[in-house]
């Protein structure tokens, strides 16, 4: 879950990177998280939770993913004595290693540009 600009510096201005796949649908920083995320857990229940989002919406995420690729990118097993899990496929690491590598190019590319951005922000005292 990288991220350039301090987690409490809400003012440094960042890239959030949506990539358009037509019809398909699109790549972003939510999805993004979702799969990183299941990838630390090995679930979709507590990666939903640490984003704030219901059991409900994090699977219709995954069924989008799933649906958007040639192959699945998440599987799942049910839960029970043994309890369940979610693991990323070998489709679903190369789909999160590229969004994070088109990430890091355009946060590369374009730094001048946010510093440029920086400042000429107002300043703000006590972040009023």
């Amino acid at each position: 879950m990288p991220d350039d600009a301090a987690p409490d510096d809400t003012r440094q201005p960042r890239l959030r990177i949506r990539i358009a796949l037509g019809a398909a649908g699109a790549m972003g920083p939510g999805k993004a998280e979702l799969l990183d995320r299941i990838a630390a857990t090995g679930s979709i229940a507590a990666a939903g939770r640490g984003m704030g989002m219901s059991y409900k919406r994090a699977w219709e995420l995954i069924g989008t993913l799933n649906a958007m690729f040639s192959a699945p990118v998440v599987t799942s097993t049910r839960g029970g004595p043994g309890g369940g899990g979610a693991v990323l496929t070998d489709t679903g690491r190369a789909v999160l290693d590229h969004y994070r590598a088109v990430e890091a190019a355009a946060a590369q590319a374009g730094a001048a540009e946010l510093a440029a951005f920086s400042a000429l922000l107002a300043d703000i005292p006590d972040g009023k």
